[in-house]
Order: C-alpha cells, then sequence, then structure tokens
C-alpha cells in the first residue's frame, strides 16, 4: 500500500468512524436517554459526552490530518477540502455547542427543570448538525476514492 493510498483509507475510515458514532447519538443514545426522563438524561450525559468528546475529536483530527497529507501526496485539493469540512465540526462544538454543553455538564444543573430537558433537546439538534456535516463529508471522501478501487 502506498503512502497516498494510506492517508485515504485513513481518511475514509476516520470520518466513516465519526460518522458513525455520531449518527447513532443522534438516533439510539440521546433518544433513548430523552425517553426515560430528564433526570436520567441530565444525570448520564456528562459521561457519555467526556467519552465521546474524546474519541471523536481524535477521530477528526486523524481525519484533518491524513486527508492533508493525502493531498500532499498528490491526491488532489477536494481531499483537502473534504478533510476540513470534517474538521469543521470541532470548531462548530467549541463555539455554538460548547455554551449548552457548560450547562449540561454544571453538576448544579437542575435535573428535573423544564430548562434543562430544553438543554438537552438544543443539544440534541445542534449534534445533529454535526451528525449532517461529518455525513456529507463522507459522502465527499467516498465519491472521490470509489473511482479510484472501479479502476
Amino acid at each position: 500500500m502506498s503512502f497516498l493510498h494510506l492517508c485515504q483509507s485513513l481518511s475514509v475510515l476516520s470520518c466513516g468512524l465519526f460518522t458513525g458514532a455520531a449518527i447513532f447519538i443522534n438516533y439510539v443514545e440521546h433518544p433513548s436517554r430523552m425517553a426515560v426522563g430528564t433526570q436520567y438524561a441530565a444525570s448520564v450525559f456528562p459521561g457519555s459526552y467526556r467519552r465521546a468528546a474524546v474519541m471523536q475529536a481524535g477521530l477528526a483530527i486523524l481525519c484533518l490530518v491524513s486527508s492533508m497529507l493525502a493531498c500532499v501526496a498528490g491526491a488532489g485539493i477536494m481531499w483537502l477540502f473534504t478533510g476540513l469540512l470534517m474538521f469543521s465540526v470541532v470548531p462548530f462544538t467549541l463555539i455554538v455547542m460548547m455554551p449548552v454543553n457548560k450547562k449540561l455538564l454544571d453538576p448544579k444543573v437542575d435535573k428535573y427543570s423544564a430548562s434543562t430537558k430544553s438543554l438537552l433537546q438544543t443539544w440534541g439538534k445542534l449534534h445533529g448538525v454535526r451528525s449532517v456535516i461529518s455525513f456529507c463529508a463522507l459522502l465527499l471522501f467516498l465519491n472521490q476514492i470509489l473511482p479510484v478501487v472501479n479502476k
């Protein structure tokens, strides 16, 4: 396997794993915890969030770095663009989602309140943006790599 193919493979793999995790969170984990009540959802959110944040941040960074290297190795500028699109979930999280995250991670959050339920619902919608962005990036990566596979 050439360096270029290794970089492309890491880009697609890390983006695919990120996308799968993000969609799982949006369509399975978050709705399930919300279904059993605000108190439970607010109680388990911090542990789930911290674990997912470490995993997804690592995958986003790996995707960006490997797509940059793929671009430099000759894959083309679309690999860099797609890696940057995938990585855009990081600033989105830090700028748009962080105020909601901080409130939900506050140990003093009222786990029974309507405002906490509203924060959790808002968080789910914002996280959906991450799912859509990463899915679009995955489709772009696959569109770029599948013609190579079919040659």
